[in-house]
C-alpha cells in the first residue's frame, strides 16, 4: 500500500519524470498534489502498470488531485544541457504551473536541483512508496507515450508506437539502417559497440 503523505500537516507535491533513458523525444515531468485521504487500489509506480491501467488512472488523478501539471524539455535542449539537468528543468516547469503552491516537494530519485522557496525530499524508488509520486509518474508516462505515438506517424520505421523511443534491439537496428532523425538525442550513444553514455533507465 502506497503512503498517502510524507507530512500530514503541509501541502506536498509528488514529482517524477518519464523518458530519461530514451534515445529520442523529450523528457516529460509531472507534479501532483493529492488530497491527504486519496486512495486508489490500482495506483502504483507507472513502470509496474500496463498501459491500459495507466490510461485508466490518468483521468482519475487529474479529477481528484488538488493540483497537477505536466511539462517537457525537448531533445534539442537535452543535447545542450544534458539529460539530468533537463529532467530537473522539466520538473521545475511542471511545478511552475501548479495553481496551488506546495510547501514540500517529494522527488523520485536521489538528486534534485532545489526549487526556490520550496523544501524538497528525494526518495529513491519513491514512485513505489508515495501516492503523489506514483501519480506524477503516471501522468508523465502517459503524456510522453501520447507524444511518442504522434511522432511515430512521422517516422514509423523506428517502432516508437511500441518502444516509445527507448533503445530496444529493434530501435537500434533501425538506427543502423535509417540513421538518426530530427527527434533523436544526438549526444546519446545508440550503437552498443561504442562506449555508452550514462543515460540509464527512468529513475
Amino acid at each position: 500500500m502506497l503512503k498517502s503523505f510524507y507530512s500530514k500537516t503541509i501541502i506536498e507535491a509528488g514529482c517524477d519524470e518519464a523518458g530519461r533513458g530514451c534515445l529520442a523525444g523529450p523528457v516529460f515531468a509531472a507534479a501532483v498534489i493529492l488530497p491527504k485521504n486519496f486512495r486508489n487500489k490500482l495506483l502504483n509506480d507507472s513502470k509496474q502498470l500496463n498501459a491500459e491501467t495507466r490510461n485508466k488512472l490518468r483521468p482519475i488523478i487529474e479529477k481528484k488531485a488538488l493540483a497537477w501539471a505536466v511539462a517537457s524539455v525537448d531533445h534539442e535542449e537535452i543535447d545542450k544541457i544534458n539529460i539530468l539537468n533537463a529532467s530537473f528543468k522539466a520538473m521545475h516547469l511542471a511545478i511552475d504551473q501548479l495553481h496551488l503552491r506546495p510547501e514540500l516537494l517529494l522527488i523520485d530519485g536521489n538528486r534534485f536541483s532545489p526549487y526556490f522557496g520550496i523544501m524538497h525530499e528525494c526518495v529513491i524508488q519513491g514512485d513505489g512508496i508515495y501516492a503523489s509520486i506514483a501519480a506524477a509518474s503516471i501522468l508523465a508516462k502517459t503524456y510522453r507515450d501520447e507524444y511518442m505515438m504522434k511522432v511515430h506517424e512521422e517516422y514509423p520505421h523506428y517502432g516508437w508506437n511500441d518502444n516509445k523511443g527507448y533503445g530496444t534491439p529493434f530501435h537500434r537496428e533501425q538506427l543502423k539502417i535509417h540513421g538518426m532523425c530530427h527527434y533523436h538525442r544526438k549526444t546519446f550513444k545508440w550503437d552498443k559497440s561504442e562506449e555508452a553514455l550514462s543515460v540509464g533507465e527512468d529513475w
